[in-house]
């Protein structure tokens, strides 16, 4: 397990864990769960390979922000909607310069498998073309995959718009990457426990 990955989870563990805190906390209470030693131990699981530290990451992405967006029939157009979620994303995704990603394209059963394939993955690059639009470096997002019509989420023969999506997902870390240990991470990490202790009956303070 390298330095990137252990600073990573320790701060994952830390932000993920500081939505419900109110004023009467000290910043970093949270970070223990209640339960003595559990961040400790769930460090030791990712770094002893008990635990997969890419699907810890992806499970947190999916917790904090959208993962997936729709689209209308037999389109890869981005609608308010979606591009809202996508700047959610980027947010996300800018933050963590270590991580890797990948869009996958879906499409509802209407059509040949052919179409859909390629419904699919223009799906697939509308999401990955507006995420480097807002940010995300296009090395960061390792490909775009269509699933076409393969994996619903609803068994319907008929138009379907929860089918009709795309999914954002965690595939790994950048190797080498220059910016994890040279104090920018160590910023987001510190910003984010900080925040911890300036929420304020469901209100965001910054700190100074």
């Amino acid at each position: 397990m390298s330095i990137s990955r252990r600073f990573f989870l320790s701060g994952a563990s830390m932000a993920a864990l500081s939505a419900c805190v109110g004023p009467e906390f000290e910043a970093g209470r949270e970070v223990d769960e209640g339960g003595f030693g559990n961040p400790s131990m769930n460090n030791h699981l990712v770094q002893t390979g008990q635990i997969d530290a890419t699907r810890v990451l992806q499970e947190r992405f999916a917790r904090e922000v959208p993962d997936r967006v729709n689209f209308a029939f037999d389109s890869a157009q981005l609608d308010a909607e979606a591009r809202a979620i996508l700047r959610r994303q980027a947010h996300w995704i800018n933050q963590f310069p270590e991580v890797r990603f990948r869009v996958y394209g879906h499409t509802d059963l209407v059509g040949s498998d052919a179409y859909n394939n390629r419904l699919g993955r223009r799906r697939a690059e509308a999401v990955v073309q507006f995420l480097a639009q807002n940010g995300v470096s296009r090395r960061r997002v390792e490909g775009v995959v269509s699933r076409g019509r393969t994996q619903p989420v609803v068994q319907t023969p008929g138009p379907e718009r929860a089918n009709r999506r795309t999914v954002t997902q965690v595939t790994g870390f950048v190797r080498r990457h220059p910016t994890v240990m040279n104090g920018r991470y160590a910023e987001i990490v510190h910003r984010e426990y900080v925040g911890s202790a300036t929420r304020i009956h469901g209100q965001i303070v910054s700190p100074d």
